[in-house]
């Protein structure tokens, strides 16, 4: 099985959404843009988001196990992906790519 880099590409913020729906919360994330963790198979790497990882997950399972070519010709490398986590208000981007062993 191979370990799968996950890159936080980029974080967003709707706050004309947060303002009309959301209830006011103290804290919501702790990624930031360029953060890098890696996943071992199944197991959620340390400090990720339980929400997050629960999105991503099935993604990062069928890369680890040698899928590729997620929805056929989508990624330029056909063993990586570009997903987002479920926050509707500021969902962050996530870049997964198949890291070589050495």
């Amino acid at each position: 099985m191979k370990k799968i880099k996950i890159t936080v590409m980029r974080i967003a913020c709707y706050q004309d959404l947060m303002e009309r729906y959301e209830n006011p919360i103290d804290h919501a994330c702790d990624m930031q843009v360029g953060q890098v963790f890696i996943a071992d198979g199944w197991r959620k790497p340390e400090g990720f988001c339980d929400s997050a990882w629960e999105t991503i997950s099935p993604f990062v399972m069928t890369l680890a196990h040698g899928g590729q070519d997620i929805y056929e010709g989508w990624m330029k490398n056909p063993r990586s992906a570009m997903l987002s986590c479920n926050d509707g208000f500021r969902p962050v981007s996530f870049y997964l790519e198949v890291m070589e062993e050495e």
